[in-house]
């Protein structure tokens, strides 16, 4: 990772230990802003017992937290720094005394104006994995968990951000046939379903919303594991595609169940099992934790296969930045 990323995440981290206890953390963001940062969350409520929480930004502003103070950590992302409702989130956040840290990958942003501290992070081909959004919000978590709870095991998943791009570039390598392969068989539906859970819920919620809806203009629908078989399953026939991503760790069995129900009743069912994917620099504590970057390559690839299978460009927008909305 970069000296001055590194530098920002000890800056925030400072900050942040000097609030006289925590009382809860917030991340708020809007799209796969939010999704990028729904791992943090997960990682927060299984390691410590300060509640975290993930929420839209507006809906953030609308709900109105009661605990939200002077105690509180409010944690925002976006991309280009100038989501409307994410920086009235931020400005929101500090009317109620919060510490707030912003997320971004644009220098000079209004998010950057807005935060009490930023943390920037580099964007595009042949950018090292722990330069990425990922690894930025990785060294930040992980560094404010070793804080908190005074856990030297974390020094563990600061460590394997060395090795993070060599683990991307083998999962690209890896998953690159099967990706197109996918995306051609697929490459006619009007409609696709992703399904995953745990961990993976923010790259599964962002496949389906800003890949597929967004990018391709496909109908799709994000279905969590757990409440498949309370709805969802319903709308399962043998002409459904599925693609679901089976995790690591506590949430593997749910997902093993979906996949086992879809498959009896669709022909289309395509499954990303991150127990595939090579981590053997990431100690076991560590896995289930980074496997969904690497979901979140092989979305990607999906997302570039269906582009280049449709002739439809990831950059197409109708009306996203065309419209007053």
């Amino acid at each position: 990772m970069k000296k001055e990323y590194q530098q920002e995440i000890k800056n925030a981290l400072a900050a942040a230990e000097k609030i006289d206890g925590i009382n809860h953390v917030y991340f708020v963001a809007c799209g796969g802003s939010m999704a990028f940062m729904q791992p943090a969350e997960y990682i927060f409520n299984r390691e410590c017992d300060i509640p975290a929480t993930i929420l839209p930004a507006r809906e953030f502003t609308t709900r109105n937290p009661h605990d939200l103070c002077n105690h509180s950590l409010v944690v925002s992302c976006s991309h280009s720094g100038s989501t409307p409702e994410t920086n009235e989130a931020v400005n929101f956040a500090k009317s109620k005394g919060a510490l707030t840290v912003g997320i971004t990958y644009t220098a000079g942003s209004d998010l950057e104006k807005n935060s009490d501290f930023t943390l920037h992070y580099s964007w595009g081909k042949g950018t090292d994995a722990s330069d990425l959004n990922n690894g930025v919000l990785y060294g930040f978590i992980f560094s404010l968990l070793k804080s908190i709870t005074g856990d030297n095991k974390f020094e563990k998943g600061l460590k394997a951000l060395d090795s993070l791009e060599t683990m991307a570039d083998r999962v690209r390598k890896q998953f690159g046939e099967t990706a197109k392969k996918w995306t051609s068989e697929l490459k006619r539906e009007k409609l696709i379903y992703a399904v995953g859970s745990g961990i993976n819920t923010g790259e599964t919620y962002s496949f389906s919303a800003c890949w597929l809806q967004e990018m391709q203009w496909i109908h799709s629908g994000y279905i969590n594991s757990a409440e498949y078989f309370h709805g969802p399953f319903e709308v399962t026939d043998f002409d459904v595609p599925f693609i679901i991503c089976k995790g690591l760790g506590v949430t593997r069995k749910m997902d093993q169940r979906v996949i086992d129900f879809a498959k009896k009743h669709s022909q289309k069912v395509y499954v990303i099992d991150d127990a595939d994917f090579d981590m053997h620099e990431v100690d076991d504590d560590f896995k289930e934790y980074y496997s969904q970057i690497l979901s979140g390559v092989a979305f990607r690839q999906l997302a570039e296969g269906f582009a280049y299978e449709r002739g439809h460009s990831l950059d197409v927008r109708r009306y996203m930045g065309h419209l007053d909305y």
